[in-house]
């Protein structure tokens, strides 16, 4: 209750709508995974087959637009609370190809924002890659690359997975990194899949302490469905990401999800079990009230009771889009989550 009357306050106070003196500005910044958002068309190098009007899941234009418009429901109320432009950076995971980022960044709420598009084909063999979208107003997109994932079964072969997306840029003039995950899947087991994800971690580690020697005060965000929980060794030991913001060190990361995931509150269920996959884990940069720039305020699980599924077997799990292979109109098998971002600025 204290923090949402905090972020009230902001609002209410520094709103261009509510007064003239602009004394702090908000940004907000998201990820979303939006459960296998393919198009209807065969992609002869990836399987998309059970994605096509004729396939299993009969992914017809009209389904797929049917998915678009409730994504463009989702995103364009994200940090609509506190800002009336809603999400100014979103990560986003499972998507097929650039064409579907185009397609949702048309729809009808989202429209106005005028949503720039980051993305790369990644070698995924289910086809599914990893986006960022931006509004312009707010970023300016300065350098973009695809960082591939090196990882290798038992037999000597890489499995093949989604990059990890790098970009850099300017928010409201002061440089950030964002790095956008979707680490390797628990198929197989936990344990056995987890030196995949810690191999994932890492590299966003080592990316971080590289952007370290060049600016201590670096300002980096690590988001992403990491397929793994705050309290996991990929994120509590190999990220060394913390739970407070009193334990994180100098250029260390600070886990705000951390505290939802010790309340029980997730982004994802699984037998009956929930899972906070879906994180946004922020370098220390953010953190240091001597600098100038944007500061984190709160984070948030986006979890209205309209994205919660109310009957059948998944009933008060996230509302998907398919029930086995039936399509039942849901939003996706995720919840996105957000981060609200404040800076002072000069009072005219």
């Amino acid at each position: 209750m204290k923090n949402s009357f905090l972020i009230l306050l902001f609002f209410l106070a520094f709103s261009p709508v509510f007064s003239q003196k602009k004394s702090y500005k908000v940004a907000c910044v998201g990820f979303y995974n939006f459960e296998n958002l393919f198009d209807t068309e065969d992609s002869p190098d990836t399987e998309d087959s059970e994605f096509l009007p004729n396939g299993k899941r009969n992914w017809t234009d009209e389904v797929y637009k049917d998915k678009l418009k409730n994504l463009d429901k989702v995103v364009s109320e994200l940090g609509t609370d506190v800002t009336k432009d809603g999400v100014a950076i979103l990560g986003i995971a499972e998507v097929e190809n650039r064409k579907v980022l185009e397609d949702f960044v048309k729809q009808k709420y989202v429209a106005k924002r005028n949503y720039q598009i980051v993305h790369y084909d990644s070698p995924d063999e289910r086809g599914i890659d990893v986006a960022l979208i931006y509004q312009p107003k707010y970023f300016k997109l300065t350098s973009s690359k695809a960082i591939p994932l090196m990882i290798y079964g038992s037999d000597g072969n890489r499995n093949l997975t989604r990059d990890i997306l790098f970009v850099s840029g300017q928010l409201d003039g002061e440089q950030i990194y964002v790095l956008v995950n979707h680490w390797p899947s628990r198929r197989g087991g936990e344990a056995a899949t987890a030196p995949y994800r810690n191999a994932a971690a890492l590299v966003c580690k080592n990316i971080k302490d590289s952007l370290l020697l060049e600016n201590p005060s670096v300002k980096v965000i690590i988001m992403g469905d990491l397929n793994d929980d705050p309290n996991s060794p990929s994120v509590k030991k190999v990220m060394d990401a913390k739970e407070k913001k009193s334990d994180v060190k100098p250029g260390g990361f600070f886990n705000p999800m951390y505290s939802f995931f010790k309340e029980g509150l997730g982004t994802m269920a699984y037998n009956d079990a929930w899972s906070l996959f879906d994180q946004m884990i922020i370098s220390e940069g953010f953190l240091d009230e001597k600098q100038d720039g944007y500061r984190f305020l709160k984070a948030q699980v986006h979890n209205k009771p309209y994205l919660i599924q109310k009957t059948g077997q998944y009933k008060g799990y996230p509302f998907r889009t398919f029930d086995f292979d039936n399509y039942i109109g849901g939003y996706s098998d995720h919840f996105p989550v957000y981060m609200y971002f404040v800076k002072k600025t000069a009072t005219p």
